[in-house]
């Protein structure tokens, strides 16, 4: 009789000892340490943002808590006509170094609403009908060479695009159209407008992409033209998209300092016109605090108005985030 095969004996394992990890313990501690790792990166940038705030706050924190600043500086002052000349009704004017500092917002203001608004008009017409024809009409090649090229513009700094604006812009536009100044609210925004579109348009592209094709097979099923199906059901229903690519091309409008700093003129001007010289609220921090008196009342003011960009960037995204909200529910029929 043939001798059975010995099997090795399995020895029991003894209390302590450590047993061997499962393959799915070590990819779910793998896959938590991941999570983790990404959750401690979100909440440090989340914790920068908010220390940076802090900051700028608290340098700003004397116009309320100081008495001698506050007396120079107040919120009155700043926002309110104030009495210039005896012989002249009351009115606005920033001049911080003068031998009466005057620090009124509301040149500042109009120079940010007017740069921002001629950045806007011409920079979402022209993001979202690039982005549109990129996404519905050009040929595949020419749609190769279209999107890298408008994206381009986003890479070249910001000091190169404002020289463009001082030297070529300017003199051309004061040619074609006879401003008295030949740096003002247009050409500033024209300028702006070249780093607005880049945003728009790549968020814009990405957002209509992203648009499922049974939509235009349905469409064109139903005898509708390109032209009508990429107004008329392309573009709402990537609405929500574009309108993030609309807001983030705002903020970057309203927060950029170095083109409106060469091309907008930096005349602290009251006035509705835009072939007249301006000055923006970033550009003013940036041209006054290397030269500000740290601790003073000018100083102050100057973090005041960081912390007004601050809440004009909160506050936008809020209300844009709002509104999305109730377009994307609107369009679900009030599933969302």
């Amino acid at each position: 009789m043939a001798e059975s095969a010995s099997v090795p004996a399995i020895a029991p394992l003894r209390r302590g000892e450590d047993r061997p990890l499962p393959s799915i313990r070590r990819r779910q501690l793998r896959e938590a340490a991941i999570r983790g790792i990404i959750t401690l990166i979100a909440l440090t940038g989340i914790a920068a943002v908010v220390l940076i705030f802090v900051f700028v706050a608290r340098e700003a924190l004397p116009l309320l808590t100081d008495p001698e600043v506050r007396g120079e500086a107040s919120f009155g002052k700043m926002f309110l006509p104030q009495v210039l000349r005896p012989s002249r009704p009351p009115g606005y004017m920033w001049q911080p170094v003068s031998g009466v500092p005057k620090y009124s917002m509301i040149p500042l203001f109009v120079g940010t609403l007017k740069v921002t608004a001629v950045s806007m008009l011409v920079s979402v017409p022209v993001g979202i009908a690039a982005a549109l024809y990129a996404s519905e009409f050009a040929p595949r090649r020419l749609r190769e060479v279209l999107k890298p090229v408008i994206e381009l513009l986003a890479g070249i700094p910001s000091v190169v695009l404002g020289f463009f604006a001082l030297m070529v812009m300017a003199t051309w536009l004061q040619s074609a159209f006879g401003f008295t100044f030949r740096l003002n609210a247009v050409v500033a925004g024209l300028g702006l407008a070249l780093t607005v579109i880049p945003v728009i348009f790549t968020v814009s592209e990405d957002a209509l992409q992203a648009v499922p094709r049974a939509y235009r097979e349905a469409s064109l099923a139903l005898g509708a033209t390109r032209w009508e199906t990429a107004f008329r059901v392309i573009l709402p229903a990537a609405a929500p998209g574009v309108l993030a690519g609309v807001v983030l091309g705002f903020g970057r409008s309203i927060g950029e300092t170095m083109i409106v700093l060469m091309a907008s003129g930096n005349a602290a001007i009251t006035s509705w016109s835009l072939g007249d010289s301006v000055r923006t609220l970033p550009a003013t921090i940036a041209a006054e605090m290397g030269e500000v008196v740290f601790g003073g009342a000018h100083y102050s003011v100057l973090f005041f108005i960081g912390v007004e960009l601050f809440l004009f960037t909160f506050v936008l995204n809020a209300l844009a985030a709002a509104f999305v909200k109730r377009l994307v529910r609107r369009m679900s029929g009030g599933a969302a």
